[in-house]
């Protein structure tokens, strides 16, 4: 049974060449290696320690999906730090409103968040991580004193309405759902052999638990590979569908609902 969120980096270094996370990037698509996001991770956790910070510290994670997010995310779960992850379309004054409930001391985001808060605190754009980073030794970072209790992430709610309200996570909160999925996922893996890798569509923002579960956690017991979308038109998500050869979508029923009403108007037309 796991005992931290870390330890999925093992499964990385086990699987090795095999490609973990697709994504977008201009006009062309990116693939990257389960060797590659354990390698981020260990440096990201070694960048964290140069920045004089610890274990318990908070980190905020503004920007869109990305295996630079995942990697940060696991980087600073080998250090103890605590994760503040914030839909990437949040709205500047609800990121503020949070960062002053929990004093981060590092803001990971995009480009244009970056001109938002750059006088806030000290930020480091995810799409520059790899080349921030490259200095650091990409050896596996044993983490030091980190336990099932420790706090791992604070989620956010929306906060249209009140204050924002976070819900503090620990390693064991997660693992709770993760270890059992675990057990009965390795009585049937023989069964996905002949179907692997399996491909997961993660439209679901890495800021909630539900898109951490699917666009990490489960494909990472299974071996699969994520495709990472930034468009929610139902035109590109039926595309990417078929040109990446998905095995899993995952997504909420309005996404739903809008790739039903795509392929009725479609239909209609014919």
């Amino acid at each position: 049974m796991r005992k931290t969120i870390s330890s999925f980096l093992d499964n990385c270094l086990t699987r090795g060449d095999e490609t973990v996370f697709t994504q977008p990037h201009g006009l062309r698509v990116v693939r990257h290696r389960y060797a590659e996001l354990a390698s981020l991770a260990y440096r990201f956790a070694r960048e964290l320690d140069a920045r004089d910070i610890h274990k318990g510290d908070r980190v905020l994670i503004w920007a869109e999906n990305s295996a630079e997010w995942v990697a940060a995310f696991f980087g600073c779960a080998l250090r103890g730090v605590v994760v503040v992850p914030l839909d990437e379309q949040s709205a500047p004054d609800f990121a503020a409103r949070v960062q002053q409930q929990v004093s981060a001391k590092l803001l990971l985001c995009g480009s244009v968040q970056q001109k938002l808060f750059a006088d806030r605190l000290p930020t480091l754009r995810l799409d520059e991580l790899q080349t921030a980073i490259a200095r650091h030794s990409d050896d596996p970072f044993t983490p030091n004193n980190i336990a099932e209790d420790d706090l791992l992430e604070i989620i956010f709610t929306s906060g249209t309405t009140a204050e924002p309200k976070g819900v503090c996570l620990t390693h064991r909160n997660l693992l709770a759902n993760l270890n059992p999925l675990e057990s009965e996922i390795q009585k049937y893996l023989w069964l996905e052999r002949p179907f692997h890798p399996l491909r997961f569509l993660c439209l679901l923002p890495l800021s909630h638990v539900f898109g951490q579960f699917m666009g990490v956690f489960v494909p990472l017991l299974l071996g699969g590979e994520v495709f990472f979308s930034h468009s929610l038109k139902p035109a590109d998500i039926i595309a990417t569908i078929k040109r990446e050869r998905i095995s899993v979508a995952a997504a909420v029923p309005r996404q739903l609902e809008t790739l039903r009403e795509k392929i009725e108007r479609d239909f209609s037309s014919r």
